[in-house]
């Protein structure tokens, strides 16, 4: 069985918006505004950012430069205090640009030449790019809930002291059987 490369990326996305989703469910509304750190990020912070760079990058993909002159970077990281469902909207925001994106490439444009602050970049380079970004904020997303968290925090892959029971059976080692479990143990706790 053949996976496209671009249906692998598309994939491993997915994971990690699930990843970030089922972190975020785990908090009370109030610590998505709250930072990490002093001097760091809240999740909310995070996610604007996020939601912002996947729109800019994503919109028009193919024919303008991925950074947009509608994109407010700096207001990315504006601390700001936000609901739940204000958080998930603006975060949907940048995840349907993205992913109406991906539904459309193939594996031939892969080569295709785009730009990114004027700065030329093949597809495939762009698309790794943004893949590295996104994992790399939504650890600091999943660092942060946990931190909020402690001792209640409900895993998201394998639990401490459960590699063993799970390496007899790995059926989470793809993005899409690993993102659909976050999503199932989602609804059943809604």
């Amino acid at each position: 069985m053949s996976v496209s490369i671009i249906e692998s990326i598309r994939a491993e996305n997915i994971r990690y918006k699930s990843l970030a989703e089922a972190a975020i469910d785990q908090l009370n509304e109030a610590d998505l505004s709250v930072s990490g750190s002093p001097g760091g990020n809240s999740i909310a912070t995070l996610g604007w950012h996020l939601a912002g760079n996947l729109r800019s990058r994503f919109t028009d993909f193919l024919v303008s430069d991925g950074e947009k002159p509608w994109r407010e970077r700096e207001d990315e990281f504006r601390s700001r205090t936000v609901t739940r469902a204000e958080l998930l909207a603006k975060w949907e925001e940048g995840w349907t640009a993205l992913l109406g994106t991906l539904a459309h490439l193939t594996d031939e444009q892969l080569s295709l030449t785009i730009t990114i602050r004027r700065q030329p970049m093949l597809v495939h380079e762009a698309l790794h790019r943004s893949l590295a970004h996104v994992a790399y904020h939504v650890g600091q997303i999943v660092y942060i809930a946990k931190s909020f968290q402690g001792s209640n925090w409900q895993y998201l892959s394998i639990p401490p002291g459960q590699s063993g029971a799970y390496n007899r059976n790995p059926v989470f080692e793809r993005a899409a059987a690993h993102s659909a479990k976050l999503v199932e143990n989602r609804q059943r706790e809604q």
